[in-house]
């Protein structure tokens, strides 16, 4: 029953909805009228974009096409009206694969999570056809007067459900009828507090002393001066500047470096101290707003560090796309990223963060870690907390990617590589970088870069102690592309990103070649769009071979 009707027409009051059969005209509402009307609205498959003609026909597809009957699994798990709404509004909202839907329990969080009983989709006719189920063949064949009774029975209780759900949704979901109770309360912006954090000084250094992130950038821009000799470049998000030094040190004609934060002015001054002002301008506003001068429309490259936690922390890359939306640049740095998932042990950081509260002083303290599973941990772990080889989650190229795909899920396999018992207390999600000249994706079965603390990158590629930047040949047929990469993985040397924890409530015990596996639901949170929810579902088995196993176990987290 979605409380979301056609434009200008209210919720009806349940007080003032007729339940009498013997009323007549033209306002009246009858249970026919309410089932007839939507089974007559076009209706959006849930599992892809396919429109059918009616509800009826749109379940039709996905049993016919995706093997998916709403009706049988909402009977297997016994959902009232509210299980049911959960259920359509999740797989509108997640979007999981029908196999993903096909293994619910009934026990998942989903069933008593409040924001699944707001509607996804405007006037969603899978919403009203629970009521229509609920008919049966006796009740069509009974007396005139038994079937009156049983329609006036049918609409007072789908009025009383109505209103409930009004209730609720109101109460819970804070939509507009609430929020006019409190028009002192203003909105929330999430984009202030998150440009005033790089106006600070500390954040930048951090970013610079990264060794990995700031070596690599520069190897890439430093190492193709075809790419970047004479062209217009574009720097996202360019903080101090230092990506649009290198890109001017590197050739480029002009470079236009934007960012909305106070930081720009400094960048400003910091651009004319090092004597490119003459190629770089720094643009103080959001990219999505700003105006290049001269009446340029397009650009040659895009850079931008805009890389969060987990990668999509920050949202900073909706941000990039629109930019390259905007200018169409033949190339963009990086190219493409890919979010990592792995099995870890987190023994090390489990002690710092949870086990540490046990005993202070003698004291018991361990309330301190009440809430430590529901939000994911930022820290370091090293290469040998690692029990399986990572697994691609999301595979982001930049060249086509749209901002609509950054909510997403998917399917994972880990496989335990440890040779002895070992618990696993956490998955371990982390991200590689790639940078091709070209462009280009990468190719298939691209191994991403390991930079180890003895890699002489950094000085190759960093002049030091006022020494000059170093000579590059004058003929461009002599260069030669590089493309290059980095890790933030355990296996390479930490970087400020580090990895990003999800803690299991219930460790799970491997041996050698035990499976863990499920999927992964990751989208911007409903209450700060620069931070993520993230959704684990798991199961495990003894092996790949092994038949799959009935019991899931769902976990949900926030990255922030």
């Amino acid at each position: 029953m979605s409380i979301h009707l056609p434009p200008g027409q209210a919720i009806p009051d349940p007080e003032e909805c007729s339940t009498s059969g013997s009323e007549s005209g033209d306002d009246d509402q009858t249970f026919d009228d309410w089932v007839d009307d939507d089974a007559s609205v076009p209706c959006r498959s849930l599992f892809d974009d396919t429109v059918s003609a009616s509800a009826e026909e749109s379940l039709k597809y996905d049993e016919k096409t995706h093997g998916f009957d709403l009706q049988a699994i909402a009977t297997r798990l016994s959902l009232d009206s509210y299980g049911r709404i959960r259920l359509i509004n999740y797989i509108r909202e997640t979007k999981p694969s029908p196999k993903d839907v096909l293994s619910l329990t009934g026990k998942e969080p989903l069933f008593t999570a409040d924001q699944y009983l707001k509607p996804v989709l405007e006037d969603d006719p899978l919403l009203l056809l629970q009521t229509a189920d609920e008919w049966s063949d006796d009740e069509e064949s009974a007396d005139p007067s038994r079937k009156i009774r049983a329609l006036e029975n049918k609409l007072a209780q789908a009025q009383r459900e109505l209103a409930e759900y009004r209730s609720i949704v109101n109460r819970q979901l804070d939509l507009d009828t609430v929020r006019t109770e409190e028009p002192s309360k203003p909105a929330r912006d999430d984009d202030t507090h998150y440009f005033d954090s790089y106006a600070e000084n500390d954040i930048h250094a951090v970013m610079i002393q990264d060794k990995v992130r700031t070596s690599t950038y520069a190897h890439f821009i430093l190492g193709n001066a075809n790419l970047f000799r004479d062209a217009i470049v574009l720097d996202v998000g360019c903080g101090t500047g230092i990506l649009s030094l290198f890109a001017a040190r590197s050739g480029a004609k002009r470079v236009f470096a934007v960012d909305a934060s106070d930081i720009a002015l400094r960048a400003e001054k910091i651009v004319k101290e090092n004597g490119y002002e003459d190629i770089v301008t720094v643009i103080r506003g959001k990219v999505e707003d700003i105006q290049l001068p001269d009446g340029i429309e397009k650009v040659d490259v895009i850079i931008s560090e805009w890389m969060g936690y987990a990668l999509l922390y920050e949202s900073m890359l909706d941000s990039v796309l629109r930019a390259r939306d905007r200018f169409n640049p033949s190339v963009m740095a990086p190219s493409q990223c890919q979010m990592m998932l792995a099995l870890c042990d987190g023994d090390e950081v489990y002690k710092d963060r949870v086990e540490f509260w046990n005993d202070i002083y003698g004291l018991d303290m361990s309330a301190m870690a009440e809430n430590f599973f529901d939000d994911a941990v930022v820290d370091v772990v090293g290469p040998q907390s690692l029990l399986s080889d990572p697994a691609v989650i999301k595979d982001l190229y930049l060249g086509d990617i749209k901002p609509g795909q950054l909510d997403f899920t998917s399917t994972f396999q880990l496989v335990s590589t440890n040779d002895r018992r070992s618990k696993v207390r956490c998955l371990c999600l982390y991200f590689d970088t790639f940078f091709t000249a070209s462009g280009a994706p990468i190719k298939e079965g691209t191994a991403v870069s390991i930079i180890k603390n003895e890699d002489p990158q950094l000085a190759e590629v960093w002049p030091v102690g006022g020494k000059p930047a170093p000579k590059r040949r004058a003929s461009s047929n002599a260069e030669k592309e590089k493309d290059t990469s980095f890790s933030t993985g355990p296996r390479s040397i930490p970087t400020h990103w580090k990895q990003t924890l999800l803690f299991l409530r219930e460790p799970i015990t491997v041996s050698e070649g035990t499976v863990v596996y499920g999927s992964f639901h990751c989208k911007k949170s409903t209450t700060n769009s620069r931070e993520l929810d993230v959704e684990v579902h798991y199961s495990t088995k003894p092996s790949v071979d092994a038949p799959a196993t009935e019991d899931t176990v769902v976990q949900m987290y926030k990255i922030r």
